[in-house]
């Protein structure tokens, strides 16, 4: 069985809810969504993080961040556009499922 979700519900200020045809549930939230950006310049920002603890965190406009827009890609992902304008990145199904566990 292909992973997929059954159901997803969005909800631009707490986060995406998911109900997948494993018959599993996840919910991730906003914030968890957009510090998990799978674009480039985010993985690099988390490499740099995970290489170089002292590492100058990029100052952020917002601390808390909504969900603006969500656009389909294709049959196996989701593009969010957040508050904050960052809209790089495709989040899969396996991608979402792994940062929802």
């Amino acid at each position: 069985m292909t992973l997929a979700p059954s159901h997803f519900d969005v909800r631009k200020t707490e986060g995406v809810s998911i109900d997948w045809n494993d018959g599993t549930t996840s919910f991730i939230s906003c914030n968890v969504l957009r510090h998990a950006s799978p674009s480039a310049d985010s993985k690099a920002l988390r490499t740099e993080l995970a290489e170089n603890p002292l590492a100058i965190l990029p100052q952020s406009s917002q601390n808390d961040v909504t969900i603006e827009e969500a656009e389909l890609v294709g049959n196996y992902a989701i593009r969010f556009t957040f508050s904050d304008g960052h809209k790089a990145g495709i989040y899969t199904w396996s991608y979402l499922k792994e940062i929802g566990a």
